[in-house]
């Protein structure tokens, strides 16, 4: 045991952990499309992989040394462009990487749910998990952006054909038009995210795209200015920021149950770690002037994505929508960044922005899990007519209770703790952008509970009486999930210890 746990330790932890997934998705372009039970078995060994190592890094990050990148790994690549391999992680990305292993485990576990064309699907939804494990440890820029393609573009083949169409009540939304939406507004920010990143190459004239070395560069403070905005947008356009949000309804409620997984629990959050981790921290004279604004849109993107969610009877509509107000918060806590004298505002909000990214993560991943997996009982997606699943699914009943619970901040839960931070932060910044971002969760209060009446508690409607309930291979996700928000709600320091160092000297290099 002792030479297996050296032999991990000095292990190039963060490529096993990115690179599996894609080496995976490799092997099973190989294997027969009629042999499902081994590829569904390579997909879920290969996730399994990728959890494990990324624990045993989290695990070894402490409060005394999150501020500083560990398990670093470096190759020159292509010199003379300055491009290198280079991986590292520390207390911001960390947390992002351990909910990476968390999401595209349960995500590979419900995706045995697919029926048709597997060999193609995990090979694709693996070769996501890649990228987004590799925008999470990557420390060269150029494959930061390579890494973000690969996450992104087989975004639009996996809705494309494996998602379905909205109908009912509302607008219809066409899964194929979702996926050219997706892939639009993905490549689109990636688009400016990338004249960002050369505009930083270029004007730090050091011939590296290291971030490392970017952060001593000398670029002048209008300069950051014009930057931050470019990189911001982009990046904004990922985290689903109003009014460039319109992609994300459409691509969860089109998205199979695993793809929403994805999308809510990590893909959006590539756009806020990219906010905290380049925009501010490499250009962080044009945050302090631009965040002051970002706080106000915040606020908006908190208060409309709650009121759009309060109209919804179509539960993965509802969901994306109060997505786009969770994101709302994170940006918030970002907004922080701009006064980082103001007292613990700045600590305090930032590590609630890396806090909600987490919680987020976790709880939406499970909303959307139990959301797909009774519409594919019950072939309804409109929560209004379920009725009182809960007498025929106690399972599933009880655990959207515990996700609903999570999601509107209770006591307990991740989400509470996140919330609680960026709140208080934010009232030391500004009281009024405060109480107007509480007053949202008065809101998601409502839309949520009313889900939970109506869908779970009310009277049963006759044609679900004979319904099943979760099977084991649904419950396994399910419990994963519900814990891994218990756990940060009940011993928030699990969390905090490791990224408040890390926005600590974020801060001090502002």
């Amino acid at each position: 045991m002792d030479l297996l746990a050296k032999a991990i330790d000095t292990a190039p932890l963060l490529s096993i952990i990115t690179l599996t997934p894609l080496l995976a998705a490799l092997i099973i372009l190989f294997i027969s499309p009629k042999r499902v039970r081994t590829i569904q078995t390579i997909a879920l060994l290969a996730t399994g992989i990728s959890l494990a190592m990324a624990i045993r890094v989290y695990a070894s990050l402490s409060s005394a040394n999150a501020g500083a990148f560990q398990w670093q790994e470096l190759a020159e690549w292509l010199p003379d462009l300055g491009i290198s391999y280079h991986l590292g992680v520390d207390g911001i990305s960390g947390p992002m990487v351990l909910l990476c292993g968390i999401i595209s485990f349960t995500a590979a576990l419900l995706s045995l749910q697919i029926d048709f064309r597997q060999k193609e699907y995990f090979a694709l939804a693996l070769t996501v998990m890649s990228g987004v494990f590799g925008v999470f440890t990557s420390l060269d820029l150029f494959l930061f952006i390579l890494f973000y393609e690969l996450a992104s573009v087989p975004m639009f083949f996996l809705v494309g054909i494996w998602g379905s169409d909205k109908m009912g009540q509302g607008r219809p939304i066409y899964h194929q038009q979702a996926a050219m939406k997706l892939l639009i507004y993905l490549q689109l920010g990636g688009a400016l995210v990338m004249l960002g990143i050369i505009g930083l190459y270029a004007l730090a004239d050091i011939n590296s795209f290291s971030y490392i070395a970017l952060l001593k560069a000398n670029i002048s403070s209008e300069q950051q200015y014009w930057l931050f905005a470019l990189i911001f947008l982009g990046f904004a356009i990922e985290a689903g920021l109003v009014p460039f949000h319109t992609w994300l309804p459409e691509g969860h409620s089109s998205a199979p149950t695993a793809l929403s997984m994805m999308l809510a629990g990590v893909l959006l959050k590539m756009g806020g770690y990219g906010i905290i981790r380049i925009a501010v921290g490499l250009c962080p004279e044009g945050a302090k002037a631009w965040l002051p604004l970002i706080g106000f849109m915040a606020v908006i993107n908190i208060l409309y994505g709650a009121l759009c969610a309060l109209k919804q009877t179509d539960i993965k509509l509802m969901i994306a929508y109060s997505s786009v107000s969770h994101m709302g918060v994170v940006f918030l806590g970002t907004a922080c960044l701009a006064e980082p004298n103001v007292g613990t505002s700045a600590i305090l909000g930032a590590s609630g922005a890396v806090f909600q990214m987490f919680s987020h993560g976790v709880i939406t991943a499970l909303l959307f899990a139990l959301a797909g997996t009774v519409y594919l009982i019950t072939h309804s997606r409109d929560f209004s007519g379920w009725g009182g699943l809960a007498s025929v699914m106690p399972w599933l009943g009880t655990a959207y209770v515990v996700a609903a619970m999570g999601s509107l901040g209770l006591p307990g839960m991740s989400g509470f703790v996140a919330e609680l931070m960026v709140f208080l932060g934010t009232w030391q910044r500004s009281p009024i952008l405060a109480a107007c971002a509480i007053l949202a969760l008065v809101i998601t209060a409502t839309y949520l509970l009313r889900s939970v009446h109506y869908g779970f508690y009310g009277p049963l409607n006759p044609k679900f009486a004979e319904v099943r309930d979760a099977h084991l291979s649904e419950k396994i996700p399910f419990i994963i999930l519900a814990l891994s928000s218990l756990a940060a709600g009940i011993c928030p320091r699990l969390i905090t210890d490791i990224t408040s160092p890390a926005i600590q000297e974020l801060i001090s290099r502002m």
